[in-house]
């Protein structure tokens, strides 16, 4: 278990030895100090006790699993789609392996400025699965394309762009494409 001990102890000012003295029985400040490196397991009652010396809750020592983050592989802004400048990612619940998202920067088609758009990485096999969905297609130099898939023929997608007059775009062999699988909409 993953705990918040020695951050709180440390934002309290207290040393391993206060806390020691202050548990319930007492104990050591070898003890606590293990306890909140983890090379001794923090079990529930080791838990409340340390809480009550600290004037906390135990919940509040209680650390939960670093959430999952989403790497950011494209911007939709009104010139079209684009790698974006620098690394960014996208704090996900629990995204799926390969996942990745597009920023929305300029409202364009169903999509609002703010919007993110997750999408699932599939391999050539799989393309016919995304047949009238939004996907967003690599080309080369870290551009794309982000379109609804409207047609297949061999290894040629065909794309329809979001917005009035777009054209359709023809892509030969990409290596993935990321379907469009969430939508992550601030209210």
């Amino acid at each position: 278990m993953i705990t918040a001990i020695r951050e709180i102890r440390k934002a309290k000012r207290l040393t391993l030895q206060q806390v020691a003295e202050r548990c319930d029985p007492p104990t050591t400040a070898q003890t606590i100090g293990r306890l909140e490196t983890g090379v001794r397991t923090v079990s529930v009652d080791w838990l409340n006790r340390i809480a009550k010396a600290l004037g906390v809750e135990a919940s509040d020592l209680v650390k939960l699993p670093e959430q999952g983050d989403l790497p950011v592989a494209a911007i939709l802004g009104s010139d079209g789609v684009e790698a974006p400048r620098y690394e960014t990612r996208l704090p996900a619940q629990r995204p799926a392996r390969g996942m990745v998202a597009v920023q929305v920067e300029t409202g364009i088609g169903d999509y609002r400025a703010g919007d993110e758009i997750w999408c699932e990485r599939i391999a050539p096999d799989s393309y016919a699965s995304a047949l009238n969905r939004d996907v967003l297609v690599p080309r080369p130099a870290g551009r794309f394309l982000f379109g609804r898939l409207i047609g297949r023929e061999g290894d040629r997608l065909q794309l329809l762009p979001h917005g009035a007059g777009g054209r359709q775009q023809v892509v030969s062999d990409p290596v993935w494409i990321g379907v469009a699988a969430h939508l992550v909409r601030a209210l």
